[in-house]
């Protein structure tokens, strides 16, 4: 089997069977494909010439190249996914990185928006939209989603009409592995989905079926995460302050201010889809960090 055929052949199985976002496929078929080159380099030219030695080698280069702990670890993890479904499909035999290991990765606290900064946005989005511009209703009901429900973009942009019960303030997602959650929002967040439904979206497409996407471009096709990428680091770039400029920030932020409010941590890994608690706990740190700064700015005695 043609070596990159079998990279395009395994990408479509992990969106269409596994349900992983259009992000993490496309990382790991860039991983992937350059995973083949080096193999090919070497004299690969089959499944079963992705042995351990190869693979150990290829992150060794990886790594002398400068490449960042976090891009390493995503690399032998779609290396450990590719080679257990080669074993799982029997083309190979054995399942060659089921022992490959690559530094952990380095974890940084993320970027949270004080309530203040969060605030501005929401208030600049919602000027904008007095107007009745289209574009600007849109763009103030998706800020107002992304910030009420602490929604991964793809999940975003993967709504459709019927997803959304606006008379029980609730969305129901398809998360990561295709798994289905139902997430709360707001009043502010209903009254910015009603206006751009009503006013904004029947200037860009007239179907109004369940099954028709939520958030559609200026042609009606549904939204794609790069524009919503474009919108929110826009916003961001006027906020002070260093870090990633994207609208995981805006998830990182509310899920923050859950906790900062009292929230169950249960509770908002049930909402932010987690599978794991650790992973949300991340965010208690972010709480304790702040905390421990406005103790030093404010305290007499800190």
């Amino acid at each position: 089997m043609d070596l990159q055929r079998l990279v395009d052949d395994f990408a479509s199985y992990l969106a269409a069977d596994r349900g992983y976002s259009e992000h993490t496929v496309r990382s790991y078929r860039s991983d992937l494909t350059q995973l083949i080159a080096f193999a090919e380099e070497r004299g690969a030219s089959a499944p079963d010439d992705l042995d351990l030695e190869l693979l150990r080698d290829w992150l060794w280069h990886s790594s002398k190249a400068g490449l960042a702990k976090s891009t390493l670890a995503r690399r032998a993890a779609a290396v450990r996914s590719l080679t257990a479904w080669l074993a799982r499909t029997k083309a190979t035999p054995t399942d060659a990185a089921s022992r490959l290991k690559a530094p952990k990765r380095d974890h940084h606290l993320p970027r949270v928006l004080s309530r203040e900064a969060m605030e501005s946005i929401l208030e600049r989005v919602a000027l904008r939209a007095d107007g009745g511009d289209p574009v600007a209703l849109r763009d103030r009901a998706i800020i107002e989603v992304l910030y009420a429900s602490a929604l991964r973009v793809s999940e975003l942009t993967g709504l459709d009409l019927g997803d959304v019960d606006l008379g029980r303030l609730t969305v129901r997602v398809l998360g990561k592995g295709a798994k289905e959650r139902v997430v709360p929002f707001g009043v502010p967040a209903r009254e910015a989905v009603v206006a751009w439904i009503e006013r904004g979206r029947p200037e860009f497409v007239t179907a109004k079926d369940a099954a028709s996407p939520l958030f559609v471009g200026s042609r009606g096709a549904r939204l794609t995460s790069r524009a919503v990428y474009t919108l929110v680091s826009a916003l961001l770039a006027t906020v002070p302050g260093t870090g990633p400029a994207g609208p995981h920030t805006f998830r990182h932020t509310a899920a923050t201010h859950l906790l900062d409010g009292g929230a169950d941590l249960r509770a908002v890994q049930e909402m932010l889809g987690h599978a794991s608690l650790g992973t949300t706990q991340l965010y208690t740190h972010v709480s304790t960090e702040r905390l421990k700064e406005s103790y030093r700015l404010a305290h007499p005695r800190a």
